[in-house]
């Protein structure tokens, strides 16, 4: 499922142009928006015209191809004599936009330091927007004397005269065969060249402004050590690894994550050892997205006060040589196998993937580090979600999938025929969406299908929070394990708010005995507050933040009734998180402006200065226990009433929900519960049933019993 279509240049004339766009059609998740049916159908008609002088020469066409692990697809790609020709169509466009014209260079650019068999072809970037009149007529390579030439031009009456002219130019021969068939399965290899780049990048980095930590450093660093010689040993006795890191929320376990990534790709010195990289993943779309964009922006600082000169793109790239999406390195793997599956075993199709000197057929990072591996998917959500295709713009249907997603991944790294080491970053408690495995999915996996494994464990992962505290009798029968205190991200004097701050929050949600007295251990060192007025919220967060400080609203993504408190939710997608996290005070679309609201999805790994915890109707205390409740979208709250697996584990995500938004503030926060309405109608109604104070009171209440001050 690397692209949506794919065919000799004879055999694409040969066809039927209904039948190309069913092909097409067939490979997209979801219905086709209008305006992309239409590309299609201009695109193909096209690209039939442009390759007729070339029906009789080995080549190969390709539509939507998807560049491994990147998410990005190209709209056309003809492999000609050697040559990669990236084409991006603007179909009834007559303008050569800049925007346009550096998007088929960063395909191009995205091609050459990330897919193997495009590494040492020439590709030739065209942006052809269809109504078009000229025609670009000077051929220069790139500057950067990689094979890639600088953007060209034309509409679509000039695309045919366009390509003869860069064979001409380029001497190329008509090949003895078609390479095609290698060059859609070749795999994610990222070169040298961005290897470099990438860690020059992160060397000089100041993304903890974003994750900021206040973990002491020394345990931070004898974390780090401890993974490196974890690597190092399954490498010198070929081995295969598995670390389990937990750590208290702001205790800087993505930065750990982080510096494993960089490192172990230059554990001897400043040259790169391609061979033995790292690779660092998260599921959570904003945190990848935030961090990213954070890097880059930093980068670009950097270079502007040394006077270089670099695009936003270059740097994005070179964030995206270790900081990728987990979904795309998992369906990465997922191309790669038998389809469908039978006897419940996964194979390897050797005519789908690269069988490579070193990875065999796994990835080529040695190392994968997993970052919230708590919330990898059980094996029922997997398998559905395969099922009925998967999303990203593929129907990549795998009926039957036998395992888990922990399970899936170890077996990817497992394809690796020499060593590999997979690090998870575990957060206890911390399972917020439905389907969320939690951390005994791993164990059970390495317990049935991967005994030659040996684990790594932090000695605090037995505790309650982590696989409801079962972790040592899912262990006791596995003899490779080995628990260690370095692997658990202890904080000391500088990060005594974290580690305080998330024992209160755990008692708080858990309604221990002990919470009020754990408050008062930090109240002096780490506000907390409690209002019932989103205005006195709003007006105790300002006064707090100084300089860059950021300051934002938090509810849970259960949360129904806050609009009458002049708060929306932020919209989805990972741009909306990027815009919330990283932008000023002059920018409406920031946090500080304590008017779009963030979810437990979209904050979950990252932090902010000050907080605002909005305390909706969804989780209620009432005497002595929480009740949950789902709003019906109209006029009433339903209770779940966790009598079925299904409302049990809803209830379990809904209280995390909680225990990830208290634990966002570096600073301190303030926790805001409504009064809700008590206006009647003339008749005697309530005025909004919805937001009755009941609702409310008895959190309210509780939270009052805690000795938090109320202003």
């Amino acid at each position: 499922m690397r692209c949506f279509y794919h065919n000799l240049i004879s055999e694409f004339l040969n066809a039927d142009s209904n039948a190309v766009f069913g092909e097409l059609a067939n490979n997209y998740y979801g219905n086709i928006p209008p305006t992309t049916s239409a590309s299609w159908v201009g695109e193909i008609q096209i690209m039939k015209d442009v390759l007729l002088p070339w029906k009789e020469e080995p080549g190969d066409i390709v539509f939507e191809y998807n560049i491994p692990r990147l998410g990005k697809r190209i709209d056309v790609v003809v492999l000609l004599r050697e040559i990669i020709f990236c084409l991006e169509f603007k179909v009834g466009q007559s303008d050569a936009l800049q925007l346009d014209v550096e998007q088929v260079l960063d395909y191009a650019l995205d091609l050459k330091n990330f897919h193997l068999d495009s590494q040492n072809r020439s590709i030739i970037p065209i942006l052809i927007p269809t109504e078009y009149t000229n025609t670009t007529s000077e051929f220069i390579p790139s500057v950067y004397d990689d094979s890639i030439y600088n953007p060209l031009i034309t509409g679509e009456k000039g695309l045919q005269q366009l390509i003869k002219n860069i064979l001409e130019h380029s001497g190329a021969q008509p090949d003895e065969k078609p390479f095609g068939d290698r060059w859609i399965i070749s795999p994610y290899s990222p070169t040298p060249t961005i290897i470099e780049a990438a860690r020059t990048l992160y060397e000089h980095h100041s993304v903890e402004a974003i994750t900021r930590h206040a973990a002491d450093k020394v345990s931070t660093d004898a974390t780090i050590g401890y993974i490196l010689d974890v690597i190092r040993q399954s490498k010198e006795h070929g081995e295969k690894s598995i670390c389990f890191v937990t750590g208290v929320p702001g205790a800087g376990k993505t930065l750990v994550g982080l510096d494993v990534a960089v490192k172990q790709t230059y554990q001897d010195g400043d040259e790169a050892n391609k061979d033995e990289g790292a690779v660092y993943l998260s599921g959570n779309g904003p945190l990848v997205a935030v961090l990213t964009e954070a890097l880059a922006i930093d980068n670009q600082k950097k270079c502007k006060e040394n006077g270089e000169r670099r695009n936003m793109s270059d740097s994005r790239r070179e964030v995206n040589k270790f900081i990728q999406i987990i979904h795309r390195y998992r369906d990465d793997m997922l191309a790669k196998i038998k389809n469908p599956v039978e006897n419940g075993i996964l194979e390897i199709d050797p005519a789908k993937a690269l069988r490579l000197q070193h990875s065999g057929y796994g990835a080529v990072e040695h190392v994968a580090i997993f970052d919230e591996a708590q919330r990898s998917w059980t094996h029922k959500r997997l398998a559905d979600y395969l099922k009925r295709g998967g999303t990203y713009g593929n129907k990549l249907k795998v009926p039957n999938f036998p395992i888990s997603e922990a399970a899936f991944l170890i077996w990817s790294l497992d394809q690796r025929e020499d060593w590999a080491t997979i690090v998870c970053l575990v957060g206890g408690g911390q399972e917020i969406n439905t389907g969320e495995a939690g951390i005994s999915e791993w164990i059970n996996a390495l317990n049935t299908h991967y005994k030659h494994w040996k684990v790594y464990i932090s000695n605090k992962l037995t505790e309650e929070e982590y696989a409801e505290g079962k972790v040592n009798d899912l262990l006791k029968d596995n003899n490779n394990v080995i628990f260690s205190e370095s692997l658990h991200l202890a904080v000391s004097l500088r990060s005594f708010r974290a580690e305080k701050l998330s024992s209160f929050v755990h008692s708080l949600l858990c309604i221990n005995v002990d919470a009020a007295g754990i408050y008062a251990e930090i109240k002096d060192k780490y506000p907390i507050k409690l209002t019932r007025s989103m205005d006195t919220a709003r007006e105790w967060l300002h006064k707090q933040v100084r300089g860059t400080q950021r300051t934002g609203v938090l509810v849970t993504k259960t949360a129904a009734r806050f609009k009458p408190l002049s708060v929306d939710i932020l919209a989805q997608g990972d741009e909306n998180a990027v815009h919330w996290f990283l932008e000023d005070k002059s920018d409406v679309r920031s946090s500080n402006y304590l008017e779009d609201a963030a979810t437990e999805i979209q904050v979950q790994g990252l932090e902010l200065d000050y907080t605002c915890v909005l305390w909706d109707a969804d989780v209620r205390y009432d005497n002595g226990h929480w009740r949950f409740y789902s709003f019906n979208g109209r006029t009433a709250w339903r209770e779940e009433n966790g009598e079925t697996d299904s409302s049990k584990e809803r209830t379990k995500y809904m209280i995390n929900a909680y225990r990830v938004l208290l634990t966002r503030a570096r600073m301190g926060m303030i926790i805001c519960v409504p009064e809700g309405n008590s206006n009647t109608t003339p008749g005697g109604f309530p005025e909004d049933s919805t937001r009755l104070p009941e609702f409310y009171d008895g959190t309210y209440s509780y939270l009052k019993t805690l000795n938090i001050e109320e202003i």
